[in-house]
């Protein structure tokens, strides 16, 4: 059985990359490598390479997982908040809607950016999606 590891190479042969600063950088916006770069260009399209270090970035795969994390972490939040205060006052549907829409859509516009970034320094860290040097390949199904 071979071990599968991400960049093409086993993981002994790699230097370790530090995970968690990695992500505290992309979460504050800045290259994972080196933390000095800006890692978005736009509000959530990334750079094509870092400024500073030169990392080649653009090609990360984030995909749907910053959103998908987002929604988990303001679904909780804003559902425990919406009960609790359920339980403890008698406001109407109007007053709950007046106040949980608008801090939803402000709660996810204001942490898409940074769980993209940690995302992208999560994959760095990893050597994921092109990141361990290697150029991205079709992924095809075993019956092909």
């Amino acid at each position: 059985m071979s071990e599968h590891t991400f960049g093409g190479q086993a993981a002994s042969a790699r230097p370790q990359r530090p995970l968690v600063p990695a992500m505290r950088r992309g979460a504050a916006g800045r290259c994972p490598r080196c933390g000095e770069g800006r890692l978005f260009g736009r509000f959530l399209k990334s750079v094509e390479s870092c400024d500073a270090c030169g990392e080649t970035i653009g090609h990360h795969r984030a995909d749907d997982l910053p959103a998908y994390l987002v929604i988990f972490i303001v679904g909780h939040i804003v559902v425990a908040a919406f009960m609790g205060v359920e339980a403890a006052t008698d406001w109407s549907s109007w007053l709950h809607l007046a106040l949980w829409v608008p801090l939803t859509v402000a709660l996810s516009v204001a942490l898409i950016q940074p769980v993209k970034g940690a995302v992208i320094g999560l994959q760095w860290a990893l050597y994921m999606h092109g990141f361990g040097g290697e150029h991205a390949a079709l992924e095809t199904h075993p019956e092909q």
